[in-house]
């Protein structure tokens, strides 16, 4: 797990290449260089310098590599795990900067665009831009296929009109990739995905939302918003897919962060039931709070497990791992929130004052059990894939 000291090291596993772990030394040197944390109150609207900030510094340290791979849209996913674990662990903001260079560029270099690439993702890699995706709706949220914002073909390109909702960048993002209908009741097979400046006519962006854990999201409007034909995203109808399989990159992922803050609530209570006395002794000494630290202790770790297990998989497998990436992502959200929840409880009063880092672990770790797929889909899709295995291989 750790070296034994407060701070985030590589899981001691096989699932690893010796790449991985010259990569987890040079997390390391970030955590113990970087000032990533963010002042909630003081925060500029939308986040949008820390945001701007953060994205440049992981450019320099070389980690949007990962996010934004530069070639033939390969993605290594233990490596994209380690990153947001290690982020996460110090800054919710940091990670979602990472991850939403991924996600607001995939859909590009999956189809390895060429033009495009030059336009967009280059400068994501670099830091110098920030991207988006605008996927979720008022009315369509797990369910992709209920997506209603259309795309209307008009002379040398698409008129866009609709509503998006709780797009995460919103506001602070230079581009957002759009999935929107170009076919109507078509369902999935009907969506189409585009590439739209921030500063196209046509595109408002909704106030700041306030969330529970703080970060960039607003809604998304689209009056007659222009975006020309050589901005379509592969081919028209293979929208669904692509946004799936961009999700299917970064899902896994998910739990990588859920992980990371776990392991930070981990650390924070070690040091919280050694250092506070009570009924005469340390916390540490009390069979009730041991027996709770064993129970955060085996979360983390069997979570991680299933995060590194899919995250291999993913890297080393030909085939469906469906299975597998959802339940990374369910066990190690579920068993995160629990070792939070737990840290919480450990440190008492203190644990949900806004002063204690606890307490923003428990408000950033939330989100997570419902973004990409919430536990109640990721439950769906181990159920069918299990069955669909046990009748294909009896």
């Amino acid at each position: 797990m750790t070296d034994g000291s407060t701070g985030w090291s590589i899981w001691d596993w096989p699932f690893f290449e010796s790449k991985h772990r010259l990569l987890s030394d040079r997390l390391q040197e970030w955590q113990a260089q970087s000032v990533a944390e963010v002042d909630e109150a003081s925060a500029s609207p939308y986040f949008a310098d820390e945001c701007r900030r953060l994205a440049l510094e992981l450019a320099r340290w070389g980690f949007l590599d990962y996010a934004v791979p530069s070639s033939s849209g390969h993605a290594d996913v233990r490596a994209i795990c380690l990153i947001r674990e290690a982020l996460a662990y110090k800054s919710a903001l940091a990670d979602n900067v990472f991850v939403m260079q991924g996600l607001g560029t995939a859909p590009i270099w999956l189809t390895e665009n060429a033009s495009l690439i030059a336009r967009y993702v280059e400068a994501c890699r670099r830091g110098e831009r920030i991207a988006a995706i605008a996927v979720t709706e008022p009315d369509a949220g797990s369910d992709v296929a209920a997506i209603s914002t259309t795309a209307f073909p008009t002379k040398g390109g698409f008129l866009l009109n609709g509503e998006k909702l709780w797009i995460t960048n919103a506001g602070v993002a230079d581009q957002y990739l759009v999935l929107a209908r170009t076919e109507e009741g078509a369902g999935a097979r009907g969506l189409s995905m585009f590439a739209v400046d921030a500063s196209a006519k046509g595109l408002h962006i909704g106030p700041p939302a306030q969330m529970i854990a703080p970060h960039p999201i607003a809604g998304l409007s689209f009056r007659d918003c222009f975006v020309p034909e050589s901005h379509l995203v592969g081919t028209l109808g293979g929208g669904f897919k692509l946004a799936m399989s961009t999700f299917d990159i970064f899902r896994t992922s998910v739990g990588a962060a859920a992980i990371g803050m776990a392991r930070r609530a981990l650390d924070e209570s070690r040091s919280r039931v050694k250092s506070r006395r009570m009924f005469g002794g340390f916390m540490s000494e009390l069979p009730g709070v041991q027996s709770r630290l064993s129970d955060m202790v085996l979360d983390t770790e069997a979570g991680a497990l299933l995060v590194y297990r899919a995250a291999w998989m993913k890297d080393t497998k030909s085939g469906r791992v469906s299975r597998e990436v959802a339940m990374a992502k369910l066990g190690a959200t579920e068993a995160a929130q629990r070792v939070i929840d737990s840290a919480v409880q450990l440190f008492g009063g203190l644990g949900v004052s806004r002063t204690c880092i606890v307490e923003q672990l428990y408000r950033d770790i939330r989100p997570l059990r419902i973004y990409e797929g919430a536990s109640d889909v990721q439950k769906l899709v181990i159920a069918r894939e299990y069955l669909r295995d046990e009748v294909v291989n009896p």
